[in-house]
């Protein structure tokens, strides 16, 4: 497979139509329809179910979508890297994976002060949990990640940061809840919850919940929470989170007692080679969260 194919494909699988993409793509019609028949020939499945007018992906598509979006991705950072090595000034992009944690505004100021002094250094910036984030640098979209415990680093270097994040639940302000200065399980019994979307959190919360676990109503589960934040306020349920210092209108975060606090660390793949804009960036940050913890 050419990356120049690949593009072809993905740009007729984001048009849904043949004509369309060529022009796009400023090569013709017959020529383009030729590149994704062989495409399809030499994978060996059928890629596009053709219409009258447009063509849908099949679910091998779908899947070749996926990946060829990965490659490209994966292409274009390699051409960056390359080409930053000529330049006198550093250039490049750093992708970054992080997690909604108040741990953002400490990544923040290492952000600008590397700008700063790099300021044709790019950031490529991921929002998702930390098992999207540790998928995309196993899979080389990511160089750095900030993750949120309780998470398996036992493939990566990390860094561990001073901040701890604080659990608690986040209800509509006209609650009951939003009345109380802390929650205990007993608390959330009778009220329907949004959990988090990760196994090893759900572990640790069943912890807290201990004996009350078995009888709570869990309605839904989420991966970030500006979309669980609207699900609460429209009355969904509650959110189980750690406080991230948004704010989410009329919504209040009471924190869970017993006390739970989860650490985060800002981890990078071992073995692999970082980009010269990477690793400059990750001795900044180990020079900053040293200083940190020393002061």
């Amino acid at each position: 497979m050419e990356i120049r194919v690949l593009r072809y494909f993905l740009m007729a699988a984001r048009e849904e139509n043949i004509t369309k993409a060529a022009e796009l793509l400023h090569i013709t019609q017959p020529t383009l329809s030729r590149q994704l028949m062989q495409l399809e020939e030499e994978l060996g499945t059928k890629l596009f179910q053709r219409g009258n007018h447009n063509i849908y992906l099949t679910e091998d598509g779908m899947f070749l979508k996926k990946r060829a979006q990965d490659i490209i991705a994966l292409a274009n950072r390699t051409q960056k890297e390359l080409s930053s090595k000529e330049d006198e000034l550093l250039t490049g992009e750093i992708a970054i994976g992080s997690g909604e944690t108040r741990s953002v505004h400490e990544l923040a100021k290492i952000i600008r002060d590397f700008q700063n002094k790099y300021p044709m250094v790019q950031f490529d910036f991921y929002t998702a949990n930390a098992d999207d984030i540790k998928e995309r640098l196993d899979r080389g979209l990511a160089d750095i990640g900030l993750l949120a415990e309780p998470v398996d680093i036992s493939r990566y270097n990390f860094i561990r940061l001073n901040r701890k994040e604080q659990w608690g639940v986040l209800v509509r302000s006209d609650s009951e809840i939003a009345a109380k200065d802390r929650v205990t399980p007993e608390d959330l019994l009778q009220i329907p919850l949004l959990m988090v979307k990760r196994s090893l959190v759900e572990k640790e919360l069943e912890g807290w919940f201990g004996d009350c676990y078995d009888r709570i109503s869990v309605v839904g589960r989420y991966n970030l929470l500006n979309n669980a934040a609207i699900l609460v306020e429209n009355g969904v349920g509650a959110a189980l989170c750690f406080q991230n210092g948004s704010m989410y209108g009329n919504l209040t975060f009471v924190p869970l007692y017993p006390a739970v606090e989860t650490g985060t660390v800002l981890v990078w793949k071992k073995n692999q080679v970082l980009s010269r804009p990477a690793q400059l960036f990750l001795e900044k940050a180990k020079k900053y969260f040293k200083g940190v913890s020393e002061s």
